[in-house]
């Protein structure tokens, strides 16, 4: 029987429950390859920048093709652009694990099938969006996402775990095999789905522009500009620990490796808790992202202050389970409050903003920790999180209160015209 716990509320539904299930499968075989390339790369060239640049590698389509996805699933059916995105990634882990196996030493073609894994991932990655909101009726959307979030947080654990056990059994090419394998997973879940079952979203006509139409919508959408503005200072000057953490564990902290794999768990466990909170919310507000945000940005604030190792890891818990609120929140908020025929434009937009913030914090918050020290990169980025919260709060309350003077203010106009135009009707 399944779950009614309000928290498990999205796993009443069927095509749901398929879907996270074949989700964590895929999330846990994404984790296994991302540390398999990371240790391909690091073996070959001995360089922990070539391994950056895989990433970037893997970020840039998404910021030059992100809308064009977005457009594509807004006017096509989601159904057959998931599965050929889930075939592609597939293909692409295969020609992965043939690159392991064969023992070339060049680093190029890892590069060339991350950057077009970035491709498939920045055309099919917005269906792939549009499509989770389609297996949960509306009220159970920000639900599933957060149930998504600690999908996501486990089967990174997984992934990194059961890489770590099996990469000296299989070498990189198994664990590259592995992967390929789970996008069937999904394949089979999407094929079992009950077509009876899902709530589809209205979808946008054919039409020249449409990538222009939802740049303009996004430009002259007033609260979600500012919802992605504040996502992109928050994302990037409040996230990327795996940079500040390593640099507060090696440097002030004095832990090492050992002090940064207890700061990655506990982050990885705050992350689990997040997705918790979030799920048991009954409602996502714009009121909770303000609040959330803000207590994280003190308490990141106060992290760099933090004397000690297990301080510091008390921190992380908080910091990461508000960081998965507020990415939860975001995402709930866009595309619940945005038309359904620009729904897949919208999800493209928020994956260009988390795709710029991995891209300008990393080394952002890597220059400030080399150049002022970690405990002050910390707090820089802290209290800008802090301001920038404040000043989207600032201006979302003049948003609000515009909204409501014009929505008491349109009776009277309507009132005024009818009386101009009565002496005419009649």
């Amino acid at each position: 029987m399944p779950p009614r716990s309000s928290t498990f509320r999205a796993l009443r539904h069927h095509n749901y429950r398929l879907w996270a299930g074949a989700d964590i499968v895929s999330v846990t075989g994404t984790w296994m390859q991302v540390l398999g390339v990371n240790w391909l790369i690091l073996t070959m060239t001995g360089s922990a920048t070539s391994v950056g640049l895989s990433l970037v590698m893997q970020a840039l389509p998404t910021l030059l093709l992100g809308m064009w996805g977005g457009a594509l699933a807004d006017r096509l059916p989601t159904r057959p652009v998931v599965v050929a995105a889930q075939l592609a990634q597939a293909a692409l882990a295969a020609v992965l694990a043939v690159i392991a196996f064969s023992g070339g030493d060049s680093v190029v073609p890892i590069y060339a099938v991350a950057l077009a894994g970035g491709v498939v991932s920045a055309l099919g990655g917005p269906a792939l969006g549009r499509f989770g909101a389609e297996v949960v009726p509306p009220a159970d959307l920000p639900n599933a996402m957060a149930l998504g979030s600690i999908l996501n947080s486990t089967g990174r654990i997984l992934g990194m775990s059961l890489a770590g056990v099996l990469l000296p059994l299989t070498g990189n090419g198994g664990l590259f095999l592995l992967n390929a394998a789970t996008f069937f997973v999904v394949i089979a879940a999407v094929a079992l789905m009950r077509r009876a079952e899902f709530h589809r979203l209205a979808g946008s006509e054919r039409q020249p522009g449409a990538v222009a139409a939802g740049l303009r919508y996004v430009l002259r959408t007033p609260w979600l500009l500012v919802m992605l503005a504040l996502s992109l200072v928050l994302g990037s000057l409040g996230r990327n620990y795996q940079v500040t953490m390593a640099a507060m564990s090696a440097g002030p902290l004095a832990a090492g490796a050992a002090g940064y794999g207890l700061l990655s768990s506990v982050f990885a466990a705050g992350t689990v808790v997040g997705g918790f909170l979030a799920a048991a919310r009954p409602h996502l507000t714009i009121r909770l992202l303000l609040i959330t945000a803000f207590l994280t940005g003190v308490a990141q604030t106060l992290s760099g202050l933090m004397p000690a190792l297990g301080t510091f890891a008390t921190m992380m818990l908080p910091i990461a389970a508000g960081a998965v609120i507020i990415d939860t929140t975001v995402s709930a908020r866009a595309q619940l409050d945005s038309p359904d025929a620009m729904r897949g434009r919208v999800i493209a937009a928020l994956g260009m903003v988390s795709a710029g913030a991995g891209a300008i914090g990393g080394p952002l918050l890597g220059w400030l920790s080399d150049a002022f020290g970690p405990r002050l990169s910390l707090g820089i980025g802290g209290v800008s999180c802090v301001a920038a919260t404040l000043l989207a709060a600032l201006v979302l309350a003049r948003l609000s209160g515009r909204t409501v003077r014009q929505a008491a203010f349109r009776p009277r106009l309507e009132r005024r015209l009818e009386h101009r135009l009565a002496p005419e009707r009649a």
